[in-house]
């Protein structure tokens, strides 16, 4: 294989590292083992600007800023071996890589042509102002919602719930090659609410980028369903619809592409999750909420004199209950992840499961098994899917 001129690839990357910078992203692994996909952002700290890696590992993201030099470093390593593509995007211009077989790669660089006076810069509480969702363009359901004005400015006040909203699509973003081009897609929100997300989705998939879509929205108060449906009416979403319905019992539809599921209180996440995967669906997309019952009942006399704080042992047993929610799923054919949805600095449940549908099943129920022995405890979820057959055995 031949070697990569590093000089070179540094020299075309290094171009574009400043505070222009939107993102990197770089993909397609050579090995089916370790990082499947980096991206990276500017981060301004004080006067420094930094460039934050989320290397996705597995089911888990890592996090690591670096400087300017160690950047265009760190990115050409990884196009040496690691990975064959890289996509870098600026308020200045383009640079496209594509490695070879060989090892040999393809750089195109396209700058911009017009003058730059102002830079996109990325601060300590803004990260991404590149959002999918553009500020200073009014969406219709933003400014009803109270998001944003009729001019398209984002109300101040509400500026924490338009980064959500984007940083949702963000996730959307990254599975669209999952949803099908050529058929209606049934997309199923359970525990809707006031539908911020919702409306995002039917607006992002259909309007933007052109999926033919059904989005069916679930919620128990029959106020909010009834506000929701004059909302889509008024926008022309005719295949956007709320009922009044219970995520355990709900059966309007035989099949379902995509369960999005956001702070479905306890157990609810568990029915919504096991609702989907007998679905078949695609994707699933989870934001767990009130994990409360682990911390009912986990007992474990190593971890007693940690277990004693009640703080600790409501955190811990919420991040247990999800890291054993991602892996059932992956004991039932998905590809899972857990993300963080928005910054710790706004609410501690901050966690996403996002949940791909893989032909493999991961074997992994002793493993499971003996978590719940250590932490003497147990889960809807692993009942709803293993105590028949743990019955029938």
């Amino acid at each position: 294989m031949e070697q990569i001129d590093k000089r070179k690839l540094a020299k075309a990357i290094g171009e574009f590292l400043d505070e222009f910078l939107v993102r990197i992203i770089i993909s397609n692994p050579t090995e089916k083992q370790g990082m499947s996909k980096v991206k990276i952002r500017p981060l301004k700290q004080k006067e420094l600007v930094l460039f934050q890696a989320e290397e996705l590992i597995g089911n888990q993201a890592f996090h690591k800023n670096l400087r300017e030099a160690e950047c265009a470093d760190y990115v050409t390593d990884l196009l040496d071996g690691t990975f064959r593509q890289m996509e870098l995007e600026s308020a200045k211009g383009q640079v496209r890589v594509l490695v070879s077989k060989k090892g040999v790669p393809g750089i195109k660089v396209k700058r911009t042509p017009q003058k730059i006076v102002a830079a996109p810069i990325v601060t300590d509480h803004n990260r991404q102002k590149n959002y999918i969702l553009k500020e200073g363009t009014p969406v219709p359901f933003l400014v009803d919602l109270g998001v944003m004005t009729e001019e398209g400015r984002i109300v101040k006040s509400r500026y924490d719930k338009f980064r959500q909203i984007n940083r949702f699509l963000e996730f959307i973003e990254d599975i669209l090659p999952r949803l099908h081009k050529d058929r209606e897609n049934v997309i199923i929100d359970f525990g809707c609410g006031k539908s911020y997300l919702t409306f995002a989705m039917y607006y992002y998939l259909h309007e933007q980028k052109g999926y033919s879509i059904r989005i069916i929205g679930l919620d128990l108060k029959q106020t909010v369903i009834d506000n929701c449906n004059g909302l889509s009416e008024s926008y022309g979403y005719e295949k956007l619809r709320f009922y009044h319905g219970d995520i355990a019992s709900y059966e309007g539809v035989n099949q379902v592409d995509m369960v999005v599921t956001l702070h479905a209180c306890d157990t609810a996440t568990d029915f919504a999750l096991a609702k989907a995967v007998r679905w078949g669906a695609s994707v699933i997309l989870s934001v767990p909420c009130c994990q409360h019952e682990l911390n009912k009942q986990i007992e474990n006399s190593l971890m007693a004199p940690v277990l004693q704080y009640g703080l600790i042992k409501e955190r811990l047993s919420a991040l247990y209950t999800d890291a054993l929610r991602a892996e059932i799923l992956e004991n039932q054919g998905y590809r899972t992840q857990i993300l963080e949805f928005i910054d710790m600095e706004h609410t501690p449940k901050n966690i996403l499961i996002r949940a791909v549908k893989q032909e493999e099943k991961k074997d992994n129920r002793k493993q499971i098994d003996e978590i719940m022995e250590f932490l003497h405890g147990n889960l809807t979820l692993y009942d709803l899917f293993f105590k028949e057959q743990t019955n029938v055995k």
